[in-house]
């Protein structure tokens, strides 16, 4: 069984084609999925959202989705409540209901061979699994969890992590790079025997293209969307040309 995973596409309708297009060339894959963080914070939700349906995607809820499909306003983020009620308007009500109603995690397998797909981690969609996390932090995210092969997202920097004899792929953002290369990412996980073969991918799309559509699209706080979308990297990791750990 070869799987595709992505994750992260926040609105970016143009960087998952342009991974689509890439997985397709490579001769595709078996099932994929798109674990979360489906639609808010870029320019194009719907049209995400009726991609990812074409492709035949099987999709997870992230913790944006959630916000967008089920969150109050008024107990949101202003900044974040501004931008789930510009993508709810956009998307409508199905859609809205839809994502509501997207599964947590996805299974293949439920024994040791198996392979766990989920947005952040296993026990929640919003807790962050950086690759140093000391190990308190990974017993409470992964201890339980049967598979040892767990494929999540949330954190856009990609990774893969042997952890007392777990394979942790952090398979990051197809829409909203993070980690200092401003190339999408998704990742190819093909069943062997015992395990797991993992391939990671970097795509490159047209920013300015993406960066375009932003400034049409009417989206609330505008300049810092663009920031982030050009910045492609996270505060906490320092300027450009210091070390990702």
């Amino acid at each position: 069984m070869r799987v595709a995973i992505l994750s992260d596409i926040h609105g970016n309708v143009h960087a998952l084609e342009c991974c689509l297009y890439d997985l397709a060339s490579r001769g595709g894959a078996d099932v994929i999925v798109a674990a979360g963080d489906l639609c808010l914070d870029g320019p194009r939700p719907k049209e995400v959202l009726k991609r990812l349906r074409t492709s035949g995607a099987r999709c997870l809820r992230g913790n944006t989705d959630r916000m967008v499909g089920e969150g109050d306003l008024a107990q949101l983020d202003p900044e974040d409540a501004r931008g789930v009620a510009w993508v709810r308007e956009r998307i409508g009500g199905e859609w809205t209901r839809w994502l509501a109603e997207l599964p947590f995690s996805i299974a293949f397998g439920d024994g040791e061979d198996g392979l766990l797909i989920c947005h952040a981690n296993p026990k929640n969609d919003d807790g962050h699994v950086w690759p140093d996390a000391y190990d308190d932090t990974l017993e409470q995210c992964f201890d339980g969890v049967s598979q040892r092969t767990i494929a999540f997202g949330h954190l856009h920097l990609p990774y893969v992590r042997v952890w007392r004899g777990r394979t942790l792929v952090n398979v990051a953002s197809a829409g909203l790079p993070k980690d200092g290369d401003p190339r999408a990412h998704y990742a190819l996980l093909t069943q062997r025997s015992g395990g797991w073969e993992v391939q990671s991918r970097r795509v490159a799309f047209d920013v300015e293209k993406v960066a375009r559509q932003l400034r049409k699209s009417g989206i609330p706080d505008l300049e810092k969307r663009l920031a982030t979308l050009h910045r492609h990297r996270y505060a906490q990791l320092g300027p450009p040309g210091a070390v990702i750990p």
